[in-house]
């Protein structure tokens, strides 16, 4: 990599160029090889991103192909091309005849010995096309694979690698690279791989094999040997497209590497060879809020049309999303989570903690419970907190008011699990047919207790709740809202996460629920969870306007330093650990 210095002496070399009037070298010329199959679900989002690579589109040309097909993956492609197709130095387009399945194919993901040969012939006639068109480098990035980095194929032509491959963020523990391979061609576990997927080292590092999405130069030494199909003569490892190439770049000693010091997009986790395009778009929609969590978001093509959504609030009376006005990413970005779920969520603007002062929770008939203190830092209860437990009642009030049977209420810091609304919906089914009596159900928390949890008869992915924090997404019945406001809570208030254990009993804080009776409150959780914070305590990102926020009876404005407690930490227990890369990851949408 270029060090800083060096840097500022080559731009001010390139406008020392320009000032002159000496027109700068032309980038290398680029194929981008686009093989599209079932595509559907992730075209309209991969298509938006190739169309905001900041590279001359005189310098790019189109190869693309689409085969076998079930849904409205060619007329996708066909739309784009005929709307972007003119902009670009060349465009050859290999659209499918008939749909059809492969022999012995058992699903759109089953990957039989001759979808994979048909996949390499494919891929070898986009790099034959490149080498005749006189491209300098060829790009094959799959369909599932989103390059949110507008600056990726600069940065990688920039790089001067035979072969390399940015990065790739996803859902679980793998990416686009391998650190090791078996003498038989297999994926092999190295210290290397999780320093390197979690960016503890960055730049650009030699590896045995890149897949998915990677820049190959075709002015390399040994750029001539590499080949897709046939499989090199020597060749006796898996017959898989990945595998072979990785073999002929060893064959021909061309070395592959791997960047990850930007974030460049993301890949979408592979299905198993018998699940269908249903389980993949969901996977692909767990991407998308993933990518709106960390950044940068995906983004759609604006010359594709895409299937329309129809919101929904999945059977509840309303579903709530309480967010600060002052807020305003925060709030879209929840927004724009919920539309991608096809959820139709309403805003609640919450209680804002700045904005309150003695004179006003005075006329509000708020009062601190006697004796409360914050478990880890012993400080009082903080506006933040207040306004907080505010936004809660004002919905659970709203619920009493207008009779709503059920709601679902979420903050605008939530990080949605894979499937959120599938399962959430299979829950409260189940629910309902097991006449399970409840007031409350967690969808996301952080458990305190640490004694086992019983689980619900009859309702394997329900535990009776134990002490619990965060309050950031939860279903409540018309029942539990009229418990929690009989408790009359504004007139000896604790943070709302410590108010709902006391009323359900699980508070270890004696004192403080002798002041609730009764404590009834039918409390259960989801396990595992649905939800789970954005950001936690230390994480790069991480705020909280409930614990930095000034104490309830303090009007100076000023602000408590805090960086987080032990409520705002991440809980171990929600480590996957380094089990989810195990296996030979094998990630694919494309034929």
């Amino acid at each position: 990599m270029l060090s800083a210095p060096l840097l500022a002496l080559l731009l001010l070399l390139r406008l020392q160029v320009r000032a002159s009037g000496v027109a700068e070298p032309p980038l290398p010329s680029v194929v981008l090889a686009i093989l599209a199959r079932n595509a559907e679900h992730s075209l309209p989002h991969y298509l938006g991103a190739l169309e905001r690579l900041d590279y001359p589109r005189a310098r790019l040309a189109l190869w693309c192909a689409t085969d076998h097909n079930i849904d409205n993956t060619t007329a996708m492609l066909r739309e784009w091309l005929a709307a972007v197709g003119h902009h670009y130095a060349a465009v050859i387009w290999r659209p499918e005849g008939e749909p059809r399945s492969y022999p012995d194919e058992e699903g759109p993901k089953h990957w039989t010995k001759e979808r994979h040969q048909f996949l390499m012939e494919l891929k070898q006639e986009a790099l034959t096309f490149a080498r005749a068109w006189g491209a300098d480098y060829i790009l094959f990035a799959d369909t599932d694979n989103i390059l949110t980095n507008n600056q990726t194929l600069r940065f990688l032509t920039e790089q001067a690698l035979p072969v390399v491959a940015p990065m790739l963020d996803s859902q679980t523990y793998y990416s686009n690279f391998w650190c090791g391979i078996t003498p038989q061609g297999y994926y092999r576990r190295t210290t290397d791989y999780f320093p390197t997927k979690n960016r503890q080292r960055q730049g650009c590092f030699r590896v045995p094999m890149v897949h998915s999405t990677f820049l190959v130069s075709l002015r390399a030494e040994g750029a001539d040997q590499l080949t897709f199909y046939p499989p090199h003569p020597n060749y006796t490892w898996p017959f898989d497209d990945i595998i072979v190439f990785a073999y002929a770049c060893e064959a021909a000693g061309v070395s592959a590497y791997i960047c990850n010091e930007h974030r460049f997009g993301y890949m979408n986790v592979a299905v198993g060879p018998r699940e269908g395009l249903e389980e993949e778009k969901i996977n692909f929609i767990h991407l998308i809020l993933q990518a709106l969590v960390d950044g940068p978001p995906m983004q759609v093509s604006a010359h594709v049309s895409c299937p329309p959504k129809r919101p929904s609030k999945m059977g509840f009376d309303e579903v709530f999303v309480i967010s600060l006005a002052r807020r305003p990413a925060r709030r879209q970005r929840m927004l724009s989570s919920l539309w991608e779920m096809e959820i139709s969520g309403r805003v609640v603007d919450a209680v804002d903690g700045w904005m309150l002062n003695s004179s006003v929770l005075r006329s509000l008939g708020v009062d601190l419970l006697p004796g409360y203190q914050d478990p880890y830092s012993g400080r009082t209860l903080t506006k933040g907190e207040v306004g907080c437990f505010l936004s809660h009642y004002s919905i659970w009030e709203e619920m009493a008011a207008r009779g709503l049977a059920q709601v679902l209420v979420l903050e605008d810091d939530v990080r949605f699990e894979r499937n959120f609304r599938g399962r959430l919906e299979q829950l409260m089914e189940e629910v309902a047919t097991q006449k399970l009596q409840w007031d409350l159900i967690y969808l996301g928390r952080k458990q305190v207790s640490p004694e086992e949890e019983v689980a619900v008869e009859g309702l394997p992915g329900l535990v009776v709740a134990g002490y619990s924090y965060w309050t950031l997404a939860y279903t409540l019945s018309l029942a539990g809202a009229r418990k929690l406001l009989a408790s009359q809570p504004l007139r000896r208030m604790v943070p709302v996460d410590e108010f709902l254990p006391i009323m359900f009993d699980q508070h270890p804080n004696e004192q403080y629920k002798e002041h609730f009776w009764p404590r009834d409150l039918r409390a259960f959780s989801t396990r595992p969870l649905l939800a789970s914070p954005t950001h936690y305590a230390g994480d790069t990102g991480w705020l909280s306007d409930t614990e930095t926020s000034s104490p309830w009876d303090d009007d100076s404005g000023r602000l408590i330093s805090w960086t987080g407690s032990q409520k705002t930490l991440r809980d171990p227990r929600l480590d996957l650990g380094s089990s989810g890369h195990g296996l030979h990851p094998h990630p694919r949408d494309e034929l």
